[in-house]
C-alpha cells in the first residue's frame, strides 16, 4: 500500500468546526487579510484564495455586499468582480506561468456552487496535464503548495 502523506491538512482536520455564518463575508470584515487569505481589497469587490482549491492558485473575485445572484448584484459591484478577475490573471500569470485559466461563477448548488449566497467568481490557474488519477480515482486533489506560501506570492504580486 502506497502512502500519501499531507501533514499540513491537520490543522484544518483538527480544527473544523460548524460554518456560523458566512464565510466569505467574515473574509471581507477580517482585519487580518493573512489569516483570512485575502490578497486585494477594492472599493466593491476583494480577491481571496480559495481555502478549498481545486489548482494551486485558484482564486475568488468576491462582491463585498452580501448578494448571492448575479441579477441582484450592482452593474459597478459586477464590475469591480470583473476588474479583479483581470487581475488575478495577471498575477498568476506573472507568478506561475500557468497555460490557461477556467475563469466562471455557479449560481446554486445545483450548478456546483459551495457558497450560494454570497456572489463570488473562481479563477483557476491550468497547465497541461495539471490534472491526474488521484481526481478520478480517490476524488482527492494532489496540491503542489501550501495555501499560506501562495498567499505570500501572490501578495507581493498586488504590492502588499
Amino acid at each position: 500500500m502506497k502512502r500519501l502523506w499531507a501533514p499540513w491538512r491537520m490543522s484544518y482536520v483538527a480544527g473544523s468546526r460548524a460554518a456560523s455564518g458566512c464565510v466569505l463575508c467574515e473574509a471581507a470584515a477580517a482585519p487580518d487579510d493573512r489569516k483570512v487569505l485575502v490578497l486585494a481589497r477594492r472599493p466593491r469587490a476583494f480577491l481571496v484564495l480559495n481555502a478549498y482549491p481545486y489548482a494551486a492558485g485558484h482564486l475568488m473575485a468576491v462582491v463585498n455586499r452580501h448578494v448571492g445572484p448575479l441579477a441582484e448584484a450592482t452593474a459597478a459591484e459586477v464590475a469591480g468582480v470583473m476588474e479583479l478577475v483581470s487581475f488575478a490573471i495577471a498575477i498568476l500569470g506573472a507568478e506561475y506561468g500557468p497555460e490557461g485559466f477556467n475563469v466562471g461563477l455557479n449560481q446554486g448548488r445545483v450548478a456546483g456552487a459551495g457558497i450560494t449566497d454570497h456572489l463570488h467568481v473562481h479563477v483557476v490557474p491550468r497547465w497541461n496535464g495539471d490534472t491526474n488519477f488521484m481526481s478520478v480515482l480517490g476524488d482527492v486533489r494532489v496540491l503542489p503548495e501550501a495555501l499560506e506560501t501562495t498567499w505570500e506570492r501572490l501578495r507581493r504580486r498586488c504590492g502588499g
